[in-house]
């Protein structure tokens, strides 16, 4: 049952994805969204590392700072995709991510790409056809190749991850150092742009991506270390859903059929992918 931890972190990554387009419509631009979000996270993560007794002292600072820069990009996409499309097309677009991972991972660990592989991607990559040709028109196709880019850096992201992990590197460790340099970076980026202040409605909204993110990550964390690996992979797609529903509710985002049976298809395509990319199929509680 701590798998279920990962639908309560899908519906706070969905809300989070809601007070990014409501800020983003208050006049605050991605890269002050990503700021906001990014800084809070460093708040709390350097909290958690003192409380830890964690160093920060770490031998692998190339995946560190590759998994940080490329995280930092596939999140700037993200946010700037959600402003672009509707919501449950932009989170949709994002997960894709599985099936980029993938790929990575025939590339630089040998993956052999089995039927079911080939498969999914295949699957996965007809579900992206039916999500963008009916949702997204002419004058909002680069919005649709920004989704697709923050899929990719986010698979690159987790690749990364999943390295640093295999070097014995603590989570907190690498979530820090994650936040600490998608910090820097929008700081950098915010130089270049133009700041708003923010009123008590604003600031509450940019308060809440940064909340919804982190206590979204931790449930994510619990769900995949308490629970069945593969289950909470497999639910985490239910953001899709949650995003969706959402984005009815806030936007009248009405889905039609097509755009649905593309959202399916790239939900099955990702948790085959997740099932095959692994090594072992059994689980452990």
């Amino acid at each position: 049952m701590q798998s279920l931890w990962m639908i309560v972190a899908s519906l706070l990554f969905a809300c989070m994805g809601v007070c990014v387009k409501f800020a983003a419509q208050a006049g605050f631009s991605a890269a002050e969204i990503v700021f906001y979000r990014c800084a809070i996270a460093l708040g709390l993560m350097t909290l958690m590392v003192r409380l830890r007794g964690v160093t920060l002292k770490t031998p692998h600072w190339g995946f560190q700072l590759k998994r940080g820069v490329s995280g930092f990009l596939a999140l700037t996409l993200y946010f700037w995709a959600i402003t672009l499309l509707p919501l449950g097309t932009a989170v949709t677009l994002n997960y894709t991510a599985p099936l980029f991972l993938a790929l990575l991972l025939v590339v630089f660990a040998g993956l052999r790409l089995s039927r079911g592989m080939v498969l999914a991607l295949l699957t996965g990559l007809m579900g992206v056809a039916l999500l963008l040709k009916p949702s997204i028109q002419a004058d909002s196709s680069f919005g649709g190749l920004v989704g697709l880019a923050s899929g990719l850096l986010a698979a690159l992201a987790y690749y990364n991850v999943r390295e640093l992990g295999a070097l014995g590197e603590p989570e907190s460790r690498t979530v820090f150092y994650f936040s600490l340099l998608s910090t820097l970076g929008s700081l950098v980026w915010l130089a270049f742009s133009e700041l708003h202040r923010p009123t008590l409605a604003t600031g509450l909204l940019l308060l809440g991506v940064g909340a919804f993110a982190t206590l979204a990550q931790l449930a994510m964390t619990r769900a995949y270390a308490r629970g069945k690996p593969l289950v909470s992979a497999s639910l985490a797609y239910t953001t899709v859903v949650f995003a969706s529903l959402l984005g009815a509710l806030f936007w009248g985002e009405v889905l039609g059929w097509l755009e649905a049976l593309g959202m399916v298809l790239v939900i099955l395509s990702g948790i085959a992918a997740s099932r095959a990319s692994r090594p072992h199929s059994a689980e452990q509680d």
